[in-house]
């Protein structure tokens, strides 16, 4: 798994976490070409024995140099180390890796993460749930995703002796026998042909109209493995202490077909959020830092959201979380730090962020009708001894009215919990229109 580059792969999609996995072997090549120390990787599977590698990478080879192997006890404990020595410059770095460090413990609010820096300082970012994601499924590529090379692949590692078992569930996903027959027919392409013999013209032809087919299935997204709602609101809650916070997350979708799945989160207010919009990205749980105007995100954010419509200022403490999810993220570059702007994917972000400002709306206008009567409230309690002491003289009477009775009375209206929405909301606002009719009556 750390001693070689590109090891391998496997005609399946699977959605990981990056392009090709958790990036160790890139670290350590990084750590070797900048300071030539090796890789120290400690493992226990079992609990019982641990094992500790000291190791380089031979580069020319593409294969792993073992320098130093020990065994000893592992305490009950399981899992994997990676301790790896590299150069970098911290100075200019560290924004950007307390960053990278706070949103991932954002996304991933069921891991413990610990951030030692050069200068001493440890931040320690806990977790906020036990709940885990579910473990992303591998499947077979869908035909509308396949490109030339691809075919070419399948074609040399496949043992099927005809077309027409060669486009089966085998190696396509829900393709089945009658899709197989008709696409062929669509093709033009002999059912009983071997795959082997296939010239490159025939070749750029199927795939072509693999492509093109309008009959296949769309892809199943539930290999998808999406955040959830309840542990990416526990993330923002935990990280961002937002005085309001919502997500959403849409039904599964594809484009060119690769299934993805999109989730949006709004946080405003509260003591972190500064004023102004704020952009935080994620593709398959790896925070997005660089290039975030060419981002797809960034244009739905910024150009087709009218935030009037939703009553959200301009300096509003806003911050506004996207999660892409798919077997295939379609990055811009292979810096993979923008994804494009797809129009599927561009589709399901608007409507997921229009869903949750929906909910932020509402939240605002509840706030703002209880401010409201919150202000004629403080107004009555300050005017209305004055109105019983004076109303008690010009009536001749001993006893002032109990005035205090009233104004509790007024203020005990349902809270922003318990109100709701709805039908209920109605009758929160009518509860506290009938306290303040009772004391402008009374007065």
């Amino acid at each position: 798994a750390f001693g070689k580059v590109f090891y391998g792969s496997k005609y399946v999609l699977r959605q990981s976490r990056g392009m090709f996995g958790l990036g160790g072997t890139m670290a350590i090549l990084y750590g070797q070409i900048t300071t030539n120390k090796p890789v120290k990787v400690t493992t226990s599977t079992d609990g019982k024995t641990r094992h500790i590698f000291d190791m380089l990478i031979e580069i020319s080879e593409n294969k792993p140099v073992i320098l130093k192997k020990e065994t000893e006890g592992a305490a009950g404990k399981t899992g994997t180390r990676v301790d790896v020595m590299l150069e970098g410059d911290y100075i200019r770095a560290a924004q950007k890796i307390g960053d990278y460090f706070k949103q991932t413990a954002l996304v991933a609010s069921y891991a413990n993460l610990t951030l030692l820096d050069p200068e001493g300082r440890m931040t320690i970012y806990e977790r906020a749930t036990e709940s885990m994601p579910s473990v992303p499924q591998e499947t077979l590529p869908h035909p509308h995703g396949m490109d030339v090379e691809a075919f070419k692949r399948l074609i040399k590692i496949t043992d099927e002796k005809t077309m027409e078992k060669l486009m089966g569930n085998k190696h396509f996903h829900r393709v089945g026998e009658t899709t197989a027959k008709k696409f062929l027919m669509f093709a033009g392409i002999n059912p009983n042909a071997r795959p082997g013999k296939l010239t490159n013209e025939q070749i750029v032809k199927i795939v072509d109209a693999l492509q093109h087919y309008p009959d296949f299935l769309p892809p199943d997204a539930s290999i998808l493995s999406p955040v959830g709602e309840q542990i990416l609101q526990a993330g923002i809650v935990k990280e961002l202490q937002p005085e309001f916070s919502t997500v959403v997350e849409r039904p599964p979708a594809s484009y060119s077909g690769f299934p993805f799945l999109v989730e949006v989160g709004v946080a405003y207010g509260g003591r972190v959020l500064e004023p102004g919009r704020k952009l935080l990205r994620f593709a398959n749980r790896i925070p997005l830092l660089y290039d975030e105007s060419s981002d797809v995100s960034f244009k739905v954010m910024n150009e087709q959201i009218d935030w009037r419509r939703y009553h959200v200022p301009d300096e509003a403490p806003l911050a506004v979380i996207t999660h892409i999810c798919s077997t295939k993220v379609p990055y811009k570059t292979v810096g993979k730090e923008y994804i494009a702007d797809r129009p599927e994917i561009e589709s399901e972000i608007r409507n997921a962020l229009r869903d949750a400002l929906r909910r932020l709306s509402l939240y605002l206008s509840k706030k703002g009708s209880m401010e409201a009567v919150q202000r004629k409230i403080n107004i009555y309690g300050k005017y209305l001894p004055m109105i019983a002491k004076f109303a008690t003289e010009l009536a001749e009477r001993k006893k002032p009215p109990n005035y205090k009775r009233l104004v509790k009375e007024s203020e005990e209206t349902p809270s922003e919990e318990e109100a709701g929405v709805g039908d209920e909301q109605k009758k929160e606002g009518q509860g506290k229109l009938n306290g303040q009719a009772k004391i402008e009556e009374y007065s």
